[in-house]
């Protein structure tokens, strides 16, 4: 099972935040720097996307919509309902939060696509249902935030967190740059996916330097001594049966709508995991000093997903594929087309892995 490189690489950075917490005047650096580098983030997802792509997938609208109800309406369900562990003392209320955040980012797209391949499921409907997921997150996740979090009571990340100071940044941090990235893309679309392995180490430098200044400010402020190893431990099982509902809502549900093997992959994928490079710098502009504690939770069930998710694809790459499975039977005027396992029905994102 797969230990993400960069997850230590984060964790390695928590520890310097904790033994060396940027303070006064290198705060202040630190916080202008994160903030310019959220917006680089944003900027580079716009420019990314493939427009084109997007609109050609909608073409199989009923997956991309199970996928996208799947990561906005049913996680965050399941966050809501989750709050029945703060009393029974295994979570914290600012912990639950966090959870509750988590529930709330849009799906991944690159690990959503290497596991559908690997298992051998529609790859470009994949591709498509985590641009849809990472396009419609710019404005679902502060939105839901803003309804689900922004009424938390004392010591709640959520309380006070959504004014109009809130609304604001959360539009020219994110909003504004992923909009110019897109207006740009006709100049700048093939720079960037030229240069992609030397832009994604700025993408992964951007997060670092996001994870620091939070968890700096966390330290400076003393959020962690909220922390204790049971919570700690109350929390990573939490999220594992979390994620192991997920996947099974996601896989049976798609059945019981009667979409084929390949399309039943491609949502379970993308409709089970959620995204630690969007997460991170949406709670850094939503949660400022208490976003330390919004980011733990999503930092655990980022690794735990990819563990988890890795041995699943193995498996079902294994699976002999029953050909009458393959093919997602028409509905409401959809034409059926056979599915082979690893191809697409629909003509989006053959040629371009976009982001």
């Amino acid at each position: 099972m797969p230990v993400d490189p960069y997850i230590l690489l984060l964790l390695g950075t928590v520890g310097l935040a904790a033994l060396l917490p940027a303070r006064g005047t290198g705060a202040d650096i630190a916080s202008g720097a994160s903030t310019a580098a959220i917006a680089l983030l944003f900027f580079l997802y716009g420019a990314r996307l493939s427009t084109r792509e997007a609109l050609d997938g909608l073409r199989h609208w009923r997956l991309h919509g199970t996928a996208l109800a799947c990561t906005f309406v049913v996680f965050p369900l399941l966050g809501l309902a989750a709050r029945g562990f703060v009393p029974a003392g295994i979570l914290s209320e600012p912990l639950y939060q966090g959870l509750l955040f988590l529930t709330l980012v849009p799906s991944t797209i690159q690990s959503s696509i290497a596991f559908t391949s690997l298992a051998r499921g529609n790859v470009p409907a994949a591709i498509c249902a985590g641009s849809f997921s990472s396009l419609a997150g710019i404005v679902a996740t502060p939105l839901l935030a803003a309804a689900l979090l922004g009424g938390g009571g004392g010591g709640s990340l959520g309380a006070g967190g959504f004014s109009a100071g809130s609304v604001t940044k959360i539009v020219l941090q994110l909003l504004v740059p992923f909009v110019a990235g897109q207006v740009l893309r006709r100049w700048v679309g093939e720079f960037v996916l030229r240069h992609r392995k030397v832009l994604g180490l700025a993408d992964r430098g951007s997060i670092l330097l996001v994870v620091y200044t939070a968890f700096s400010q966390g330290m400076v402020e003393g959020v962690w001594h909220q922390v204790s190893p049971a919570r700690l431990g109350g929390l990573l099982a939490v999220e594992a049966v979390l994620l192991a509902a997920m996947l099974l809502l996601t896989w049976y549900g798609a059945k019981a709508l009667k979409f084929g093997r390949a399309d039943r992959i491609a949502i379970q994928f993308a409709g089970s995991k959620k995204s630690l490079a969007a997460g991170l710098p949406m709670a850094s502009v939503l949660f400022g000093a208490q976003a330390s504690l919004a980011v733990l939770p999503l930092m655990l069930f980022h690794q735990m997903q990819l563990m988890v998710c890795a041995v699943i694809a193995k498996r079902r790459s294994h699976e002999a594929v029953d050909p009458s499975d393959a093919v997602t039977p028409a509905v409401a005027g959809e034409v059926a087309v056979p599915v082979p396992a690893g191809s697409s029905r629909t003509g989006a994102g053959t040629g371009t892995r976009s982001g």
